[in-house]
């Protein structure tokens, strides 16, 4: 006997332009605005590996979170891949959102304590683009990043400039997307088709998988992401190590970087299980066991207005 299922049709999705906003055009830096400088001292190591990959030819993949979008930094991540030092963005579900809904209106960001109580968070008519991308891709055979970017771009929303997706479409760089259902507000909407959905971020796992087949002597950064941007990382790794074994060849020596929060000790050392840190993904995989066969790795402490954008002007400068 099949158990009963939630009738979606029953739902009241409003306009965005209902919706009270915590994030707006304002808050989205410009790349001449004033950012304090990171005190890294591993920053300028990093940019000279990105210098190094990208020279030789290799790429540069960052993993992203949506805190990354949050605190400005839509346009810098958008510089670096229009000055070729990017060359593979995998997003959340949530960077998608909030890339989309900047574009579409100029704002996003909703509270939760405010529209939970009414059970309105997440029912906002627009944001169902998403679903519409997904829909997309596998319809066309396109990846999901890919085809959210081509209808960003194809309706025309008035703020293409601060968009990390349509940006990428245009500059024919792979944004690919990785969601987990029932994670993102669009998985609420009546328009959400749970195959599309899986066969498209499916495809865009597929993707990023065969950017890393050439991670030898390249880049990863793992930046503002705890869960998704290094399981996907660790499971895509793992899948080209088995197909280079079989080959005779290693992907070891690459380098890999953290920019988050969280105060680390030894960064290059696993935490005992007895330690809270060892249960955070960006450390021991990113950090730790995944080049610990010939790579090197870097944390980046700070806020991402400080970190990515003082990344951004090494590497935009001709000093470096």
């Amino acid at each position: 006997m099949a158990y009963p299922v939630f009738d979606r049709n029953q739902l009241i999705l409003k306009p965005l332009a209902a919706r009270v906003h915590d994030m707006s055009l304002a808050d989205v830096l410009a790349l001449d605005d004033v950012v304090e400088p990171s005190t890294s001292s591993d920053l300028p190591i990093l940019s000279q590996r990105i210098r190094q990959a990208r020279k030789a030819g290799k790429p540069v993949i960052l993993m992203m979170g949506a805190h990354v979008i949050k605190r400005g930094m839509s346009r810098f991540i958008i510089q670096l891949m229009k000055d070729g030092w990017l060359t593979h963005i995998g997003m959340n579900g949530a960077c998608a959102i909030h890339d989309s809904e900047l574009t579409m209106i100029g704002a996003t960001t909703e509270s939760v304590a405010r529209y939970i109580t009414e059970g309105q968070f997440g029912l906002w008519q627009e944001t169902g683009i998403i679903n519409e991308g997904a829909t997309k891709a596998q319809q066309e055979g396109l990846g999901f990043g890919e085809a959210l970017g081509q209808l960003l771009l194809e309706r025309q929303y008035p703020h293409l400039e601060v968009s990390i997706l349509a940006n990428a479409c245009q500059l024919g760089i792979p944004v690919t997307l990785h969601v987990g259902v029932g994670n993102d507000i669009v998985h609420e909407h009546p328009n959400m088709d749970g195959a599309a959905t899986g066969w498209a971020s499916y495809r865009d796992f597929l993707i990023l998988a065969r950017a890393m087949q050439d991670l030898q002597h390249g880049v990863v950064m793992n930046i503002g992401t705890a869960v998704m941007g290094p399981e996907v990382y660790l499971k895509c790794l793992s899948m080209v190590r088995n197909v280079a074994h079989q080959r005779g060849e290693k992907i070891n020596e690459f380098t890999s970087a953290v920019f988050d929060l969280l105060p680390i000790a030894q960064p290059h050392q696993e935490a005992p299980k007895t330690d809270p840190a060892y249960y955070f993904r960006p450390y021991k995989t990113v950090l730790v066991r995944t080049v610990q066969d010939g790579g090197e790795s870097y944390y980046i402490q700070g806020d991402h207005r400080s970190t990515v954008g003082t990344l951004q002007r090494m590497l935009n400068s001709k000093e470096a």
